[in-house]
């Protein structure tokens, strides 16, 4: 009878301590593991990065477009730019020159 009221009486004095730490371990795994956890962030964070660098090549690719496009506008028309893509869409040329396909 002595032996199970010391257990009982250790019990109730390591409960809380046991239960606290436990607490402590769960949260800091669910910090660093969970769905809004250290990793998680990470990985967004990573996804971010090469979203910024796929738009960043899409804006350049968008930018070189626009001056190319302000080429043939009737405002600021350039012949050669003008010529260029005569030649090319509609497959235009000098009758003196030759016209050599490539595949």
């Amino acid at each position: 009878m002595i032996i199970s009221l010391e257990i009982r009486k250790r019990a109730k004095a390591g409960a809380g301590p046991i239960l606290g730490i436990l607490a402590v371990a769960y949260f800091s795994y669910h910090l660093i593991e969970g769905d809004r956890g250290l990793f998680a962030y990470l990985k967004l964070q990573h996804e971010i990065d090469r979203a910024e660098a796929v738009y960043q090549l899409t804006e350049n690719e968008k930018q070189a477009l626009e001056k190319r496009v302000a080429l043939l506008r009737p405002e600021n028309l350039d012949i050669d730019m003008l010529e260029e893509r005569s030649r090319d869409v509609l497959g235009l040329a000098h009758p003196d020159e030759i016209v050599i396909y490539r595949k």
